[in-house]
């Protein structure tokens, strides 16, 4: 007794080589893209020497807890192109001394000195010149009379 085999069609699984290679293809092409993606768009590193200013990171810490022990809050305020900046211990009495600093743009970096004055005890005023609009950081530093000092970083909105 003989089996007789179904004929054979060699042409109809010829296209499974071709579905391979194409998927290759397929896989090959996206991975190129997210190189290309991965090499041109954002780092995600926005500061320089981050690695070393990583590892000096208890420093920053150590300054937050001086300073928190100080119990010094401040209060920045912008009023049309006035800048009010009130400073007050843990009792809200007004703590004085010298007020510095500067007012910076985050976007470009863009720097335009601060030279407050005081106006009572505990309370500075600054004149703003014409700036853009939009989003600023006020970095000021003020230094009482016994030297102690508090770093203040504040964002504000131009208008």
């Amino acid at each position: 007794m003989s089996m007789t085999l179904p004929d054979h069609d060699p042409r109809r699984s010829r296209w499974i080589p071709w579905v391979v290679v194409g998927g290759m293809l397929l896989v090959l092409v996206v991975n190129i893209g997210m190189v290309v993606s991965a090499l041109t768009t954002f780092t995600g590193v926005t500061t320089g020497r981050a690695y070393d200013k990583g590892r000096a990171y208890n420093h920053v810490l150590e300054e937050a807890a001086r300073q928190d022990a100080l119990g010094w809050r401040a209060t920045v305020a912008v009023e049309g192109q006035l800048l009010r900046v009130v400073v007050a211990d843990r009792a809200a009495q007004p703590v004085a001394g010298r007020l510095e600093g500067v007012l910076r743009r985050p976007m470009d970096g863009q720097e335009v000195p601060l030279t407050p004055a005081a106006t009572q005890p505990g309370t500075w005023a600054a004149s703003l010149p014409a700036l853009p609009a939009g989003q600023w950081e006020v970095r000021l530093s003020l230094t009482d009379a016994e030297a102690h000092r508090l770093d203040i970083r504040q964002r504000v909105v131009l208008r």
